[in-house]
């Protein structure tokens, strides 16, 4: 039996208890979790935002090492560092085939299988996003763990399975961010204080952050940011004025709402870049003139995991934080227990703190 932090039902509050984590069969692989990042998709996976069976044990930034694997299993062994891959790529797949293995069209089907149950004989339990990290241990499918490379800290190596791939991929996959150019980021938590670093990593010119709270300002700047604004109706003009009047080159919205959508688009120069990070509702619409997609000539993308491909991406992730140009232990602002994740999830809904990291 193993502790975890289970959701009964969608909007329901989180509760501690024991399950029982069966031996991995096949294919799959237990691992002794270290630690596991508190992310918005957690938050948004327990209300409803995103679909998530229930009951569920949600978490899927996680980095651990390997206790136990099953037949079959070649990549990994026990005793092994590695990073949850919450989304792994299936390599058969029309998305994969055409190199794009974050589009993947078998990548969440983990989630929609049981893989626990309560203790004592209770009910069967879902991984949230097929990893399950709100746990001591886990049991994933062998494509879901990632080898860390030598030289991260395995407690902070965590925050690489999400908020560092996708922050990292915003700005060099998706954006393209090019040496020089100004970028605007929208929002100032985990994912947002990666996208600062990865815009410093890009070489980046001015990199202004925008967020609701005054106390992100020391984060953002401490990550990259050269200006800091307060999140309000006339963010663009502000961004313009700092960006020789034409607007941001990039801009990347790491929030999730169609209002912030808007003012990433607007604060960008013509013929600037939008990329969307932020996870929002299917009923929040966010609207354009015709006449403005022609005078502006603008892009806007949208990106999932960072456009990443996580076997390619970790290794020189690693490379730059053994290098010091990526510093992860920043991004923590809070180190908890399991205890401690809907605390964590009220911060983020009132737009607090950077990155939880929940420590086993």
């Amino acid at each position: 039996m193993v502790r975890a932090a289970v959701l009964p039902a969608v909007n329901a509050p989180l509760t501690l208890a024991e399950i029982d984590l069966p031996e991995p069969g096949p294919g799959q692989v237990r691992v002794r979790l270290a630690a596991a990042g508190v992310c918005h998709s957690d938050l948004s996976l327990s209300n409803g935002t995103l679909r998530q069976p229930a009951p569920a044990v949600l978490g899927h930034e996680g980095a651990g090492t390997v206790v136990s694997v099953g037949e079959g299993v070649a990549g990994v062994a026990p005793g092994d560092r590695v990073v949850l891959n919450w989304a792994p790529s299936c390599g058969t797949c029309h998305y994969c085939g055409l190199g794009e293995p974050w589009l993947c069209a078998g990548a969440g089907a983990a989630a929609g299988v049981p893989y626990a149950k309560l203790a004592g004989g209770g009910a069967e339990l879902y991984p949230g996003l097929g990893t399950a990290a709100f746990a001591e241990e886990t049991v994933v499918a062998a494509g879901a763990v990632l080898p860390l490379p030598d030289g991260v800290p395995l407690i902070e190596a965590a925050l690489l399975g999400c908020a560092v791939l996708t922050g990292y991929g915003a700005v060099h996959h998706s954006a393209g961010v090019r040496p020089g150019e100004s970028v605007a980021v929208f929002g100032v938590g985990g994912v947002g204080l990666a996208v600062l670093q990865s815009a410093r990593i890009a070489g980046a010119g001015a990199v202004v952050a925008v967020d609701v709270s005054p106390e992100k300002e020391a984060l953002a700047r401490a990550a990259g940011a050269t200006e800091f604004l307060l999140a309000g109706e006339d963010v663009a003009k502000r961004i313009r004025a700092l960006t020789g009047g034409h607007g941001a080159d990039v801009a990347i919205e790491c929030v999730g709402r169609a209002e912030t959508i808007r003012a990433a688009w607007s604060s960008t120069r013509r013929g600037g870049r939008t990329t969307v990070v932020g996870i929002g509702g299917k009923s929040d619409m966010v609207s354009f003139s015709a006449l403005e997609l022609f005078h502006f000539g603008r892009t806007l993308s949208g990106c999932v995991y960072g456009n990443s491909d996580p076997a390619r991406d970790l290794p020189v992730l690693a490379e730059h934080v053994r290098a010091g140009r990526l510093d992860l232990s920043a991004m923590v602002t809070g180190r908890i227990g399991l205890e401690g994740i809907p605390g964590a999830f009220e911060a983020m809904q009132g737009g607090r703190g950077g990155r939880a990291l929940v420590v086993f």
